[in-house]
């Protein structure tokens, strides 16, 4: 029996063809997921607010204005009640109370028998606290090694290949970063630590997969040093479809599942994982091919003098 092959052997397609479609529409969504995040910003969870966070599941749906002048009612501040996963799961934030873990614990139990008291069969989840102190640092600390991760890679890309990789793997990284985060501005779904995972988890991916085409390109421009770059660029992003269309394929059909039957408390990070696969496959085929070209990458550009004088040149298939 023959194997399966998503991708045949002789897939021919001319992504550059559509480059400036799709150079378009990336920086239409940069620009708009820019403007989310300052106009709109981020839900952020305690991980970098601080407070306090609990998570209750009702018996019956709740009406959250309701429950939020319950809470209010405390005197603990301002309540941050949210729905997640349905209409009888909420996540209710409340300021961290002045003071030691005493008074944070008293603030906790108080929160837990008005749910219990007011909503029979209510089942309260553990309450996690982070200090004011604490949440900056995490906030610094977080977006410092995401600034770290893409300098690092941009580097890395840069002496492994030549600058003109080096820049189109920065801004493909850029791409997927400002959209991820743009998803999140838009929805308001709670932004902590574990989308910050996700996003670094996301360059690794990009990266990954950009490289893959990256060192195919740099094959064929050995190869075919008398092909057309654009034909060029093509041959080489069909050559390494089949691994590409084969990665995601598979990571996409295991986040889908977490997506749908995983529990709520990684439905943030796995909604950013599964955004973060389409868009880094996306930009690995049009925005980093394409960024070449606007680099004016020739296929006699890494050619050496000595290079070009020991023989003939090899023609490509498609002008052969």
């Amino acid at each position: 029996m023959r194997p399966l092959k998503l991708v045949p052997d002789d897939t021919n397609i001319p992504f550059l063809r559509y480059r400036n479609v799709a150079m378009t529409l990336s920086l239409l969504l940069i620009a708009a997921s820019i403007a989310l995040c300052f106009i709109k910003g981020f839900n952020l969870g305690i991980d970098f607010v601080g407070g306090q966070s609990v998570r209750a599941t009702f018996a019956q749906p709740v009406a959250v204005e309701e429950l939020r002048a319950r809470i209010g009612g405390l005197g603990l501040g301002e309540a941050t009640i949210q729905q997640v996963g349905g209409d009888r799961e909420v996540s209710i934030r409340t300021p961290l109370p002045a003071g030691d873990a005493a008074a944070a614990d008293r603030a906790a139990r108080r929160i837990r028998a008005t749910i219990e008291q007011g909503y029979p069969g209510a089942k309260v989840g553990a309450v996690e606290s982070v200090s004011g102190k604490v949440s900056q640092e995490l906030f610094r600390t977080g977006a410092i090694s995401l600034a770290l991760a893409m300098f690092a890679i941009t580097l890395y890309v840069w002496f492994r290949f030549e600058w003109h990789f080096g820049v189109g793997a920065l801004f493909a990284l850029f791409h997927d970063v400002a959209l991820t985060l743009g998803f999140f501005a838009l929805t308001q779904l709670e932004f902590d630590l574990n989308i910050v995972a996700a996003v670094l988890t996301i360059i690794g991916y990009s990266l990954n997969d950009t490289i893959v085409v990256y060192d195919r390109i740099r094959e064929n421009l050995r190869k075919y040093r008398k092909m057309a770059i654009e034909p060029l660029l093509d041959l080489s992003i069909n050559e390494t479809l089949s691994r590409t269309v084969v990665t995601s394929l598979s990571i996409g059909i295991v986040l889908t599942i977490l997506l749908v039957l995983g529990p709520d408390v990684i439905f943030g990070f796995t909604a950013a994982m599964l955004l973060g696969i389409v868009i880094g496959t996306f930009s690995s085929v049009y925005v980093s091919a394409a960024i070449l070209l606007w680099l004016n990458l020739k296929p006699d550009s890494f050619v050496t003098t000595a290079e070009g004088v020991k023989g003939a040149e090899r023609v490509g298939p498609r002008e052969g």
